[in-house]
């Protein structure tokens, strides 16, 4: 759980059909946006959350959300054979309680930001024409070395959105497909894995 955080509270730092990439939008000017957005949030309901920690959870639904491609990360993470082995029902269910984790798991993450700034390099070979691509940046801390953090974003009809995020070689992704790997081999049906996640929600403020 604190390696989720970590890489969550580095997207904070940044930040269907695929539409035709010549007249694709500045990706970098999605992640400086969402960057803006969250912080000056965070900073004008500061009483406001105090008052209530879990306003928090608004503020990532509003701003972030949008931006990131819940479905790709949740066919990513259970896996194909879990993901087809799911029925319809279960797939939307999964979907629903991994996007209240991710969520959670982010706004909780939120708590570590510490005025940190981040620095942005040239995407290589560019981003028109393309709908994949990779943001490579690093997190400037004042009391410690640079945190590398690459942003995986896919070209959403018309929009950039976030569907993994690596940092110091640790992808999203792959952190979260190897625990639902591990259960499924244990013998977890879909249905247990979804209401395992729906318990590990319940039980984070």
């Amino acid at each position: 759980m604190k390696l989720m955080r970590t890489l969550f509270a580095s997207i904070l730092l940044t930040c269907a059909g695929v539409a035709f990439a010549a007249s694709s939008p500045n990706p970098m000017v999605m992640l400086k946006n969402i960057t803006g957005n969250l912080l000056s949030s965070l900073s004008k309901n500061q009483v406001k959350l105090r008052a209530n920690p879990t306003y928090v959870y608004s503020i990532v639904n509003r701003i972030l959300l949008p931006k990131v491609d819940v479905q790709v990360m949740s066919m990513t993470v259970l896996g194909r054979n879990g993901w087809y082995r799911a029925t319809p029902s279960q797939r939307t269910q999964f979907t629903k309680a991994f996007t209240t984790t991710v969520v959670k798991t982010y706004a909780s993450a939120l708590n570590a930001y510490t005025n940190e700034t981040i620095k942005f390099y040239p995407i290589r070979g560019g981003y028109q024409g393309r709908t994949v691509l990779q943001v490579n940046s690093q997190i400037l801390r004042p009391d410690g070395p640079p945190v590398p953090v690459s942003y995986s974003l896919v070209l959403r009809n018309g929009n950039w959105k976030v569907y993994d995020l690596n940092v110091e070689g640790i992808s999203l992704l792959q952190s979260f497909r190897s625990q639902f790997a591990s259960q499924l081999a244990q013998g977890y049906s879909v249905a247990k894995i979804i209401q395992t996640l729906k318990s590990h929600n319940a039980k984070m403020k």
